[in-house]
């Protein structure tokens, strides 16, 4: 019997005592594509970082072509015949296509890079993928669609049996996806073993052999698609019925996690989008009113983070009006949405809001320092006082002001992130959080959503969050905004406010 292209067996690892895989199997041989799904969260990324060498199993073993492999090194994944084409590729803009695909592995002749050799070859593996693009074509000039047809050309160089496709089709159009499609069935004619990592379950069901589904790191279900319906998908995803907003599979979920916040009583608008356009989004109508706290539902590349920004001010709008209670804002810069009252939490905390060397008082309180100053001398005094106060309303863990912010776990980040607007010392009116708790563990999240809950019910902010997890959004919010293509395509609220109400909504257009 043939060994499968790809075996994984029994494969675990931890993050700070957070177990994001346990125990999982997964087995494609050549010829099929399998396809991985779940929440956010579920363990999907860091199976595939496993596989490429990123991050080194606690225990498990990966085979390749028959080779087992307690763990692997980047090189040795690609050495093995493993290639992951992530969502954010990794070609080079300013090299021709055919450099690109023999990078790091160029081709030379008498000391110099036999550039013909290379291109005669590139055009061989832009055939086999059947790119429109020629190998003397700069990357830059390409589109998205045949970027990705590159990083493809460029596996398939490197003899891989293994094909790792994380969210294909998340930055593409219709027209790209549907060439996309057409591309992996090719390729499964030509005996490789695909991975095929989407939301997308219009996806799924036109090109998988079988399907694994990834829940709090476990596999949760796995079959062949022969017979599986959407629902079966849906269900297997969310661990639920589609029968009601909180209905389970057994035992009754645990209080306060499936459950929305209470309906606010009417209130004044805090927030309102007046067609609103900005890079990749609109026009945008919107309200949140005052308590209320709304969710933007939407794949990755939808749009939702394009219109958090420009709100904020990262991005300036190209059309449209945006009010904060009765008074009209314009901000072109962070700090006009910030004299606005309007604060955002990105969602790479990391990147874009953590200074990991300095202190957690530091980070929690940096945009209120000079409020709590005394004749333009900081108050040591005033400062651990509120951070003592903050850290008790967001259960920080451990509450030690001195400790560097890359001390703490990713959901005590998150928090220290979050409490820069809910402390005493800054007053906000609309709250907007990106992704809220991407990588923060169950426990965290659930504190996490009480923090909100209680911002909202209590000063009354107005909330606006953006998630591509159905289970967060039904915990979450009051109402929610479909957001397809960059603009609202749908609402959801009260009882119509499920997780499978949900994924068929965001997939009604995208399937």
């Amino acid at each position: 019997m043939t060994e499968p292209n790809l075996r994984i067996r029994g494969l675990t690892k931890s993050f700070g005592g957070v177990r994001a895989l346990d125990g999982v199997d997964l087995t494609v041989p050549g010829g099929r594509v399998h396809a991985l799904l779940g929440h956010n969260g579920a363990g999907k990324s860091t199976l595939i970082r496993c596989l490429g060498g990123a991050f080194p199993p606690d225990a498990g073993t990966i085979e390749v072509g028959g080779t087992s492999h307690t763990r692997l090194s980047p090189r040795e994944s690609i050495a093995a015949g493993v290639a992951i084409i992530f969502q954010t590729l990794s070609v080079v803009d300013s090299l021709t296509v055919a450099e690109n695909i023999f990078l790091g592995q160029e081709w030379t002749r008498y000391g110099r890079i036999d550039r013909r050799a290379q291109e005669e070859v590139a055009a061989g593996l832009l055939e086999r993928v059947a790119a429109t693009c020629s190998p003397r074509d700069r990357v830059s000039e390409l589109p998205m669609g045949q970027r990705q047809l590159v990083e493809i050309a460029k596996a398939l160089s490197r003899s891989a049996s293994v094909l790792v496709l994380d969210e294909p089709t998340a930055a593409l159009s219709g027209t790209e996806s549907e060439a996309l499609a057409e591309r992996v069935e090719d390729l499964r004619t030509q005996g490789l073993a695909i991975v095929y990592v989407t939301h997308l379950l219009g996806e799924v069901e036109r090109l998988a052999d079988e399907v694994t589904v990834l829940r709090d790191g476990r596999v949760s279900h796995h079959a062949r698609m022969t017979g599986q319906s959407r629902r079966d998908l849906v269900e297997a995803i969310t661990g639920r019925t589609s029968k009601g907003r909180g209905a389970y599979h057994g035992a009754a979920p645990p209080r306060g996690h499936d459950q929305p916040p209470p309906t606010p009583r009417p209130r004044p608008n805090r927030l309102t989008l007046d067609a609103l356009q900005g890079p990749r989004f609109g026009p945008v109508d919107l309200t949140v009113a005052e308590g209320e706290i709304v969710a933007l539902y939407g794949l990755i590349g939808s749009g939702r983070t394009s219109l958090l920004e420009t709100i904020y001010g990262r991005h300036p709008a190209t059309a449209g009006n945006l009010h904060v209670g009765t008074r009209t804002v314009r901000p072109s810069r962070p700090s006009d949405a910030l004299a606005a009252r309007i604060a955002l939490v990105p969602g790479d905390r990391r990147a874009q809001a953590l200074f990991p060397v300095l202190s957690a008082q530091d980070n929690a309180l940096l945009p209120s320092i000079r409020r709590m100053a005394r004749l333009s001398i900081r108050s040591t005094r005033a400062e651990r006082r509120v951070f003592g106060t903050l850290s008790d309303a967001v259960a920080l863990r451990p509450a030690r002001p001195d400790l560097p912010a890359a001390a703490f776990s990713g959901g005590n980040q998150q928090k220290l992130v979050l409490g820069r607007w809910i402390n005493e010392a800054r007053e906000v009116d609309v709250l907007l959080l990106d992704e809220p708790t991407q990588g923060v563990d169950i426990g965290a999240r659930q504190e996490i959503y009480g923090v909100v809950r209680t911002l909202a019910a209590e000063r009354g902010t107005a909330v606006l969050f953006a998630s591509n997890d159905p289970e967060e959004v039904v915990a979450l919010a009051h109402r929610c905004l479909i957001v397809r293509a960059g603009r609202v395509a749908g609402e959801l609220s009260g009882p119509e406010l499920t997780e499978a109400a949900l994924l068929s909504a965001v997939h009604e257009g995208a399937a």
